[in-house]
């Protein structure tokens, strides 16, 4: 068999075209598949970052604070990342903007959480100083509540001491007197009477302040008028008409006093009836006796 030289060329050349082209074939698709998964993989990272920015974006509107300086620094630190974000959405993706955002992104990152370790040890630090402060409130509380206590206690503790210290009389007696030529005469008669005597005895209290004690006696006839009227006196809160006013040492024992009161002029003849003698140490009412006159 004889074979033709120039159509074997031209079977070898079609041959080496067509596994050449082969190649290429698989060469483009290869490198077709690997330039899109580069670019996927270039969007990923794109929407990786945007999400990052838009975490801390997030974060920093949620992250109020008093603090004027770093209210001031959450703003920059917020608007810094706003326009980061802005720009990387309106960006082509390649691989040196991607390189670039990485770069400003990790810069970001790092001021965020510088600036949010701070914003937390400083709400740390309020943290505790609310407490220690609302421990001294109650503190405070508690103290305000003891002085009231013991203010209360104090109080109720003067006023039995006052009511304690106060000077008491028992033993009250009365008698009719007339006095005749130098002669003290007891007597139950209207008429007779120009004199009236009372007795009493202040008891004896270690609580009492002792000293000069002003002594009031008040003698109302059964008209309802002070006998031998002396005057009044006011104690601020009541006004006392009295018949005698007698100053008397009390040393805190028990002291038996006997006064006397003259009547007037006026008084004579006194009136047939019954007639209230009271003993006053100041405005405090000691007792009271009474006679009846015929």
């Amino acid at each position: 068999m004889i074979v033709n030289p120039q159509f074997f060329n031209y079977r070898l050349i079609i041959g080496s075209l067509v596994a050449t082209i082969a190649v290429l074939c698989v060469f483009s698709f290869t490198s077709y598949q690997s330039i899109r998964t580069h670019q996927q993989f270039l969007e990923q990272e794109k929407h990786l970052m945007e999400n990052e920015l838009s975490q801390m974006i997030l974060r920093y509107d949620n992250s109020l604070t008093s603090n004027n300086l770093l209210s001031s620094q959450i703003e920059d630190a917020k608007r810094e990342t706003q326009v980061a974000l802005d720009s990387l959405k309106l960006m082509q993706v390649d691989l040196s903007v991607i390189s670039k955002f990485k770069n400003q992104v990790i810069n970001l990152k790092e001021k965020n959480n510088l600036l949010f370790f701070t914003i937390d040890s400083l709400k740390a630090i309020n943290h505790n100083l609310q407490k220690e402060k609302l421990l001294a409130y109650n503190e405070l509380q508690k103290e305000r509540l003891t002085n009231k206590k013991l203010s209360e206690e104090n109080f109720i503790l003067n006023k039995k001491l006052e009511e304690g210290a106060v000077l008491t009389a028992n033993s009250f007696k009365a008698k009719a007197v007339k006095n005749f030529l130098g002669k003290a005469i007891i007597t139950r008669k209207a008429s007779s009477t120009n004199q009236i005597d009372v007795s009493f005895t202040l008891v004896e209290n270690a609580l009492a302040e002792n000293g000069d004690k002003e002594l009031y006696v008040q003698i109302v006839n059964p008209k309802n008028n002070v006998v031998a009227d002396k005057g009044s006196i006011d104690f601020g809160n009541s006004l006392l008409i009295y018949s005698l006013k007698e100053v008397v040492n009390y040393q805190n024992n028990d002291m038996d006093v006997t006064l006397s009161i003259d009547t007037d002029n006026d008084d004579q003849p006194l009136t047939k009836g019954t007639y209230h003698i009271n003993v006053f140490h100041k405005n405090h009412h000691l007792g009271s006796t009474k006679i009846e006159l015929n």
